[in-house]
């Protein structure tokens, strides 16, 4: 926890030079018995103090006093990191994140069963409602106990690895410092030039910021682009700019968004990517209108169940997030939503609502850790390009109900360990770009594969003629069996096929010259 000497030499030597941080506990018995000093002799200095030699200014009390002023941050970190524990293991942190996801992922599935639960007919629909909102509430609290140890590892771990970064930028603080000591400036005023600067950035950007809610108060504005300006807050005030149809907030340093953004009631198009979010309000779920949400390239670790609300969107991208599930409802409600990408999550599975997004065009969820999809997706007929790639060993097999994507047009399984693709593949027809790179793949075989997707489908379609035609004489013997009309209910092709196979035969026998072909009916048929 202390700062390593080698590879923050001044740090190292100022934190000693603290009181509160030193190694004090003889000096603090010495100093009690400063009237009958100790006959022990002190403790040798630490071999890093050495850095005087080659840094004489380090001796410089003012320029010592001006380093503790740079790394007081510090202090208080190592203080409280001090009071927590150790950084724990990276293979505990890891078993953490895999036993938060499997609660979160457990705890989704409970909550779409009670949402999907029918209303006993004698139950009022309003008690019923109120009896499934008792039911979510008590799963949520079931589990949250548990969540909350996992989740307190994560932070703790989280929280060194911020200390690290903290080191680093106190270590560079503390190089400029001297650097000026040595070119004889002023060491004391170093740190206060930099606060002002500081301070001068964020006037900059808050008059900016002022003058953007000014201009929208005097005459109704439409669009407002504050991207790439180091914001790390918006002002409540937003929410007055009733006018407002697109705000860019993307590539900024935002940790929250204000709850007043819901009073957008015209924002149509809102973009939050490369920020350092880690939630979204649930007031979100009040701006009907909007239609392009962006909120990639954050921390997002889940979504509010409010944003079903928003069932005006039509593009919404949350790629490059630490998103383990979805909302329950996201699919009942997000019905208009053509363009979905997931990209870059923690994604285990999909909900069964999903299936209900039947405007969808466009669906990205590679690089995830999908497990494979619901029966519900093949209700998603206007999907058109589909991204499963990069699951690995997660995705292992795909759902018959995949073939029922009649508009599917690009499909992507690569990197995954799918072994054998549906026979209902050969339905899509529209299919013109199938990529199955680096999967495992027995059906349909490597050498077929790399022929093309129509040689795919082909090989699927011929693979289930040969099943059907294997199951069909066993399918007829146990209908014989099981009724005395299971003749007359199989298919006339199969019930003429086998008579004129079996006077064909006949006909061999009876003709005596010509050779028979028990097969030549049944090869018309097929």
């Amino acid at each position: 926890m202390d700062p390593n000497p080698t590879n923050f030499p001044i740090l190292s030597y100022v934190m000693s030079k603290l009181p509160s941080m030193g190694r004090r506990t003889t000096a603090t018995a010495d100093e009690f018995d400063i009237e009958q000093p100790q006959n022990h002799p002190r403790p040798p200095p630490e071999p890093h103090f050495d850095i005087t030699e080659r840094m004489p200014h380090l001796t410089d009390p003012k320029v010592v006093n001006a380093m503790r002023s740079a790394v007081a941050d510090v202090s208080q970190t190592r203080s409280m990191l001090k009071t927590l524990g150790e950084r724990p293991f990276h293979e505990l942190v890891d078993t953490a994140r895999v036993k938060l996801a499997e609660i979160e992922a457990d705890m989704s599935k409970r909550l779409e069963e009670i949402v999907l639960s029918p209303r006993p007919p004698e139950m009022e629909r309003q008690d019923w409602r109120l009896d499934m909102a008792i039911k979510e509430d008590e799963c949520r609290k079931g589990v949250e106990k548990e969540r909350e140890e996992y989740k307190a590892l994560i932070a703790l771990d989280e929280l060194h690895e911020a200390y690290e970064k903290l080191l680093k930028d106190a270590e560079q603080r503390l190089e400029k410092i001297y650097e000026t000591a040595v070119a004889g400036g002023d060491v004391e005023s170093i740190g206060e030039s930099s606060g002002e600067k500081s301070s001068e950035l964020k006037e900059e950007v808050n008059e900016e910021v002022i003058g953007i809610l000014q201009e929208a108060s005097a005459k109704s504005v439409e669009r407002v682009d504050l991207s790439g300006r180091q914001l790390r807050m918006l002002p409540e005030a937003f929410g007055k700019i009733h006018s407002l149809i697109v705000l860019n907030l993307s590539n900024n340093q935002l940790m929250v968004v204000p709850d007043s953004i819901a009073s957008l009631e015209n924002l149509e198009e809102l973009h939050l990517s490369s920020n350092l979010l880690e939630s979204l309000p649930d007031s979100i779920g009040l701006l009907c209108s909007l239609k392009i949400l962006d909120v990639s390239g954050n921390k997002l670790v889940t979504l509010p169940d409010s944003i079903c609300h928003c069932r005006s969107l039509v593009e919404f991208d949350a790629g490059f997030n630490k998103l383990s599930y979805l909302p329950t409802n996201i699919g009942y409600e997000l019905v208009n939503l053509r363009r979905l990408s997931l990209s870059f999550n923690k994604l285990r599975s999909l909900p069964t609502s999903f299936g209900e997004m039947k405007s969808l065009r466009l669906l990205d969820v590679h690089f995830n850790e999908l497990h494979g999809l619901p029966l519900s997706f093949g209700n998603l007929t206007n999907l058109e390009i589909l991204n499963l790639s990069n699951n690995f060993s997660d995705l292992t097999k795909l759902p018959d109900t995949i073939g029922d994507l009649i508009n599917l047009k690009e499909l992507d399984l690569s990197n995954n360990q799918i072994h054998e693709l549906p026979d209902t593949i050969s339905r899509l027809d529209n299919l013109t770009v199938l990529k199955l790179d680096e999967n495992p793949l027995v059906i349909p075989p490597k050498e077929v594969v790399v022929e093309g997707v129509e040689a795919v489908k082909a090989y699927m379609i011929k693979r289930r003629l040969d099943i059907l035609l294997a199951e069909e004489p066993e399918i007829m013997l146990e209908e014989v069996g099981q009724t005395p009309t299971g003749l007359l209910t199989r298919s006339t092709s199969w019930l003429s096929g086998t008579v004129s196979n079996v006077l064909g035969t006949v006909a061999g026998y009876l003709g005596g010259g010509g050779k028979s072909d028990p097969d030549h009916y049944l090869n018309q048929q097929l």
